[in-house]
């Protein structure tokens, strides 16, 4: 599961409990984003290392989550098919990997790198969201992905970004470690 958590949440979590029970897979590996290349610009982004340690807190207690610092640890932006062919050569390619996003990074396919190569390279499975209309994705890539439903939680980083900003509440929103760290760092304030 890639991404910027940025912070991780409860959505996060629970979209990839649901896919690994629902689809089958072994283990979630979450995936950092370190330089997510359509969010260069982007002054919101704190420094990934936070963003690490946040998802290791976030995920200790489950087995079956794991967090790889593949993008954290390498030069350059964090393209998706760079970290595929890292996958692959790390796991062979006796392994079935698959590419969970939400619905909302889906709906932003053209500005992906190689984006046709990475749907090659694994099963793309977008997670729905509750405010993403996957109908916005042309139809010649969404049957080429496999739609995954979840349950309906609409917690976006972003709100909880601007919670914390205007010194509102997140707990509920993300794991309790988390929201300590964010607080002991003093994080998007």
């Amino acid at each position: 599961m890639g991404g910027t958590f940025n912070p991780i949440h409860y959505a996060h979590l629970l979209s990839a409990e649901q896919v690994r029970t629902g689809l089958g897979y072994d283990k979630i590996l979450f995936i950092p984003s370190a330089r997510p290349p359509h969010k260069v610009s982007d002054a919101d982004i704190i420094a990934p290392e936070h963003r690490y340690q946040m998802v290791l807190l976030a995920i200790a207690g489950n087995p079956n989550f794991d967090v790889s610092r593949i993008e954290l640890d390498r030069a350059g932006p964090s393209y998706t098919i760079e970290t595929l062919k890292a996958l692959e050569r790390l796991y062979g390619d006796t392994r079935e990997l698959g590419w969970v996003i939400g619905a909302d990074s889906l709906i932003e396919h053209k500005i992906w790198k190689d984006f046709d190569e990475v749907l090659a390279r694994c099963v793309m499975i977008a997670t729905t969201r509750p405010s993403y209309d996957l109908n916005q994705v042309p139809p010649e890539i969404r049957n080429r992905v496999t739609t995954f439903p979840v349950t309906g939680v609409d917690i976006s980083a972003t709100v909880i970004r601007e919670r914390i900003r205007k010194g509102l509440s997140i707990r509920y929103l993300v794991p309790e470690t988390v929201r300590s760290y964010i607080y002991r760092h003093e994080l998007y304030h």
